[in-house]
């Protein structure tokens, strides 16, 4: 450790940044894997550049919660979170496999960590690493198991779906609305990027909004009610072939039962860390801006 420094990242750093990330967590899923499932592929190049710009969207809305440890030349741990409404959240924290052990995740997630000192509350997406589970726990998360479905969809089972719209950039206050409705803080300028990344629908109706971004399923699903975040979800199934929907907690079983009706296969894996709030309703989170 003597011969490592703990400094605030920069938006240069992003590209070596991601391969840490991607080294560490092909690491993890390899050790983690379950045998029933294909194995684990590290990070695609076009998902490493969706990551690389969404670590310099976040260093630059919020320096004082993005950290690395480096050694040299060399990155061996990153940490990236940020604070939105009072809200802090962890959007990625890895070391790679040959530094584990020194006591750098500990060093990074302090100063991130301290970023959030004034927020009300806590939220982010943690994987089933027993070592980072208990570091969550001490640091005051309750951790809720997650579930995901996956698989291709029964087509003849998903219903016509209405009231369904294409989404745009007019849409981002109505969007934090329902953001501070169902997680009680509003995305702010991670639409913006979101936008420019996914496609996106929108629910609106005289009585219920909602919204999701879309990419083999969900990327981030947020409803002012059940009926409206069902309708959004067959809207996502729909709409791809290979169907991935993750993040969702015992509260969302709305989610599972549309899942069901369209055949979908369902797992569990990993789990949702929150601080000072339950777990999101009707809301699945995405993996990163949560």
């Amino acid at each position: 450790m003597d011969d490592v420094r703990i400094r605030p990242m920069t938006a240069d750093d992003a590209p070596r940044a991601e391969r840490v990330t991607a080294v560490g967590f092909h690491e993890l899923d390899t050790r983690m894997f379950r045998r029933s499932w294909p194995d684990p592929e590290i990070r695609p190049p076009e998902r490493g550049a969706h990551w690389v710009a969404r670590c310099r969207h976040l260093v630059g809305t919020d320096p004082g919660g993005c950290w690395v440890a480096e050694r040299g030349d060399e990155l061996l741990g990153i940490v990236v979170s940020f604070v939105r409404e009072k809200m802090w959240l962890l959007a990625s924290y890895a070391v790679v496999p040959e530094a584990q052990g020194l006591g750098l995740g500990k060093a990074l997630l302090a100063p991130a960590l301290e970023h959030g000192r004034g927020s009300l509350r806590g939220m982010f997406n943690a994987s089933s690493d027993p070592k980072a589970l208990r570091r969550y726990h001490d640091a005051g998360f309750t951790l809720h198991p997650q579930m995901f479905l996956r698989g291709t969809a029964d087509r003849s089972r998903i219903p016509v779906v209405e009231k369904v719209r294409e989404g745009s950039a007019s849409d981002i206050d109505l969007m934090d609305s329902v953001d501070r409705q169902t997680r009680g803080a509003a995305h702010g300028p991670d639409h913006q990027l979101l936008l420019g990344q996914y496609p996106l629908v929108v629910s609106e109706t005289s009585s219920a909004q909602g919204y999701a971004y879309l990419d083999r399923g969900t990327v981030l699903l947020a409803a002012t009610d059940r009926r409206t975040a069902a309708r959004l979800l067959w809207e996502a199934i729909a709409s791809s072939d290979d169907v991935l929907i993750g993040h969702i907690t015992a509260e969302n079983a709305w989610a599972v039962d549309v899942g069901m009706e369209a055949r979908l296969e369902l797992h569990q894996e990993g789990y949702l860390a929150l601080r000072h709030m339950r777990p999101p309703c009707p809301y699945l989170a995405n993996g990163a801006l949560m």
